[in-house]
């Protein structure tokens, strides 16, 4: 294995501390067969509730798309339904209180074609018809890099999606349903977010790994990264119909090399390391628009669910009671509009 698995996390043991702050994990994958995602090729229902069960008061999660059991055949634009009729079943095992009391997939959200335009209609209530209970929202990941694909970093090379007339469609189709969108793209972007965010004002849309940070290739050591970044994220802020989602900070395009110790990182180091970055986005979202998340597996390349969660709290002592509850579970629950039970 080039880096991480769980002999590796198991270096740096560490028992989750405040067990009983309720916890919403509003971002993770499931996948199989996975192989570009070494080590973690398999990451099921199984694996999930070994994270999840750590020792954190984990009540419930959200499952966002990874293009994970896409259907072979039939219409384009249909294939992403099998993704959510997947997952569906595995939420619905999560149900059956066989597994434990998390509720693993309360929300699903799936992925369409904004591009559809107009036409997206059918392939949304599809989504919605595969899972009526528990659908969500999309994501149409619109990731996009004038120096193409970098390593570790997964671009569709398709520049000024979001300022697309028919994507703009599409968006409000997606708004009318009562649906959100996931606003996955590179920090470079954030303006256009901004532009797009102004012009589907009743879509929520829900801003993934604090605004897509590139600190590699050629953002290594550029001065002008993070300028860039609290000046995009602030103008995204000022957009009432955006939240965010503050983690993701894990991956290797982010730039800290977390992954690449021989120990892995403890949670008071990761929370010093994170603060400066967490602390800017809730600054400017302020704590009613801010959802901690685990992006799991993808950032267990760098660390593990109870370490990461450890440090989310020792970085969030500063706050109230109210207002680490919110980021930590309410945000999330009321964003997605979930039914715990």
């Amino acid at each position: 294995m080039p880096y991480g698995g769980n002999d590796w996390l198991s270096l740096t043991p560490e028992q989750a501390i405040e067990s009983d702050l309720p916890i919403c994990d509003p971002h993770h994958h499931l996948w199989d067969k996975r192989f570009e995602r070494i080590p973690y090729q398999r990451y099921l229902l199984e694996e999930l509730l070994l994270d999840v069960n750590s020792g954190h008061n984990v009540k419930s999660t959200v499952f966002i798309e990874a293009e994970s059991m896409i259907r072979a055949k039939g219409p384009e634009h249909l294939k992403p339904v099998g993704e959510v009729e997947f997952v569906q079943g595995v939420a619905a095992s999560s149900a059956s209180g066989l597994y434990g009391e998390t509720q693993v997939a309360a929300g699903i959200v799936g992925s369409a074609n904004l591009h559809l335009g107009d036409k997206v209609r059918p392939a949304l209530e599809s989504l919605k018809q595969a899972s009526p209970n528990r659908l969500k929202g999309i994501r149409h990941r619109v990731t996009w890099d004038p120096h193409g694909n970098l390593p570790g970093v997964s671009s569709n090379n398709e520049k000024g999606q979001l300022l697309n007339d028919n994507f703009r469609k599409g968006a409000h189709i997606l708004a009318s349903m009562n649906l959100s969108l996931e606003g996955w793209l590179f920090f470079h972007q954030l303006p256009e977010l901004a532009n797009f965010a102004k012009s589907v004002p009743n879509l929520t849309i829900i801003l993934n790994h604090i605004g897509g940070l590139i600190r590699i290739g050629p953002y290594l050591n550029n001065q002008e990264v993070i300028p860039t970044w609290k000046k995009g994220i602030s103008q995204v802020a000022k957009c009432p119909n955006v939240v965010i989602k503050l983690g993701g900070m894990g991956m290797e395009m982010q730039g800290f090399n977390w992954h690449d110790r021989a120990v892995p990182i403890g949670s008071e180091e990761l929370a010093r390391d994170m603060a400066p970055y967490l602390q800017y986005c809730i600054e400017q979202f302020g704590p009613d628009r801010c959802m901690f998340e685990s992006n799991f597996p993808v950032d267990k390349i760098s660390y593990s669910y109870t370490v990461m969660y450890n440090a989310f709290k020792k970085f969030s002592k500063s706050y109230s009671d109210t207002e680490r509850a919110s980021m930590f579970h309410d945000n999330a629950v009321k964003i997605y509009a979930l039914k715990e039970i």
